[in-house]
């Protein structure tokens, strides 16, 4: 199982389906360790000739066989499917639900992200967050909560009935466990770091590719197919050896647990065999400790599982968790209302730009205004572009209108500027903007004042 601020909340999203996947799991986990009773039933049966059911003495017919074993089996076989195929459909089908909602939710975000996070953050890298990391999620989450339980479950009840039966051989068979539960542990801190490797490799090679697919006709003009296949196959060669690296360790953990499991099993068939020997154990009751611990070899493969695909898990959440971590650059204030009914034109005052790498900037003290009819316009091609353009947000105002003054030697001319100025101070005209050029000067004033400031600059500059 894998946890972490991102995927903790699917748990509770999803608890009564994995509720009810998990009743299934225990169900099938407690029925199928009636089945070492049936083996030891058997076994007696042949061997003795009669058979001990619920603390009757009995002998061993035909009628008891089909009575007592082979319709219990057939009930424990059905049971056993049915719970399966249960647990199967809520524990994995939550498992895809968890994945599809991650992705929608990892796009949601990314679709909101600025230039600046695309240009650090290569596209080979984000497909393999779309792709393995988010398989690799899936897979931990359906199979986690599956290993876990289980190994849990299963283990405990079959080590209680193995207790039950002989503390000794029990605790005898327990000393490879420890042994491996140590090696694991550390063995769980290896792959998880190799697994990241794995998945940066991946990246780099993915990001290569497209960046030469995408370029391939500039390789081609330039003659640079040599070097980019020189290139590839060294990212090649650097992600084989990674990818064997990790399976190494894994299959190395492979190892230990068939080693651990085939220990056991000597350690079971010696002293189980000086037990019988001793008439402590009879035949039936050996076969019996031997399916118990038959039912234990799984929650010990599934532990081995569990290191290797919790060490995969927390390493590609790890990479999801940076990208839903990566900041916002460009979103409205919080309460900024949608703009319903604008009113106004659109205005800018002293724009300054540059882009994010960018060493200069590309517009600078930029000022200009829009006409009423374009407004809407504008603001639809402004909000399409908002990602691109890193602006905060758009203030429109329509109430407004713009009176200029012409003529050729007005940059020459420093006091046809104050004249203008002064006529509207004047007329306690106020003045929201000023942009002047070489022959023009511009004010952006209320509409209310527009024939007002118009006669007020008429008088100022013909009626002296």
């Amino acid at each position: 199982m894998i946890f972490g601020k991102y995927i903790n909340r699917y748990y509770l999203k999803h608890a009564p389906v994995l509720l009810l996947g998990l009743a299934a799991l225990l169900t099938v986990d407690y029925i199928q360790l009636l089945i070492p009773q049936l083996y030891r039933l058997v076994i007696n049966g042949v061997n003795l000739g009669q058979v001990v059911v619920n603390g009757e003495t009995l002998l061993f017919t035909k009628e008891v066989l089909l009575q007592h074993i082979c319709l219990p089996m057939i009930w424990i076989v059905v049971l056993m499917v049915i719970g399966r195929f249960l647990w199967r459909i809520c524990f994995f089908g939550s498992a895809v639900r968890v994945a599809a909602d991650l992705r929608e939710r990892m796009f949601d975000h990314s679709r909101r992200l600025s230039q600046q996070y695309y240009q650090v953050n290569k596209v080979g890298n984000l497909m393999s967050l779309y792709t393995n990391d988010l398989d690799t999620i899936q897979e931990c989450f359906g199979d986690g909560v599956l290993m876990f339980f289980d190994a849990l479950t299963l283990g405990l009840l079959a080590l209680y009935k193995m207790w039950t039966m002989d503390v000794r051989l029990t605790l005898l068979a327990l000393i490879p466990a420890l042994i491996m539960f140590a090696i694991g542990t550390q063995m769980s801190k290896v792959m998880t770091r190799r697994w990241e490797e794995r998945q940066e490799a991946f990246s780099g090679l993915s990001d290569f590719a497209q960046e030469n697919f995408s370029g391939i006709a500039v390789i081609k003009a330039f003659v640079k197919e040599y070097k980019e296949l020189q290139a590839f196959r060294k990212l090649n060669k650097e992600n084989e050896e990674i990818n064997v690296t990790y399976t190494k360790i894994a299959t190395l953990l492979e190892v230990l647990v068939t080693l651990f499991v085939e220990s056991v099993v000597c350690i079971i068939l010696g002293y189980g065999g000086y037990l019988v020997y001793q008439g402590r154990f009879n035949a039936g009751q050996l076969v019996e400790y031997i399916g118990y611990f038959e039912a234990i070899v799984w929650p010990i493969m599934a532990v081995s599982m569990l290191i290797e695909k919790t060490s995969r898990g927390k390493a590609s959440l790890n990479r999801i968790t940076e990208l839903l971590d990566a900041p916002i650059d460009v979103a409205d204030r919080p309460g900024v209302a949608d703009l319903t009914d604008p009113k106004g034109g659109i205005e800018f005052r002293h724009l300054t730009f540059r882009y994010p790498d960018g060493e200069y900037d590309v517009l600078q003290d930029i000022s200009f205004t829009v006409r009423r009819s374009d407004v809407d316009q504008a603001v639809a091609l402004l909000e399409a572009h908002k990602s691109s353009l890193a602006f905060d947000h758009i203030d429109v105002d329509k109430s407004v209108v713009k009176v200029s003054i012409v003529g050729a030697g007005m940059v020459d001319n420093a006091g046809v500027a104050a004249k203008m100025f002064g006529a509207l101070y004047d007329a306690d005209i106020n003045i929201h903007m000023i942009s002047t050029s070489e022959i023009k000067v511009s004010v952006l004033l209320d509409e209310a004042d527009a024939n007002m400031a118009v006669q007020a600059i008429h008088d100022k500059f013909f009626g002296e």
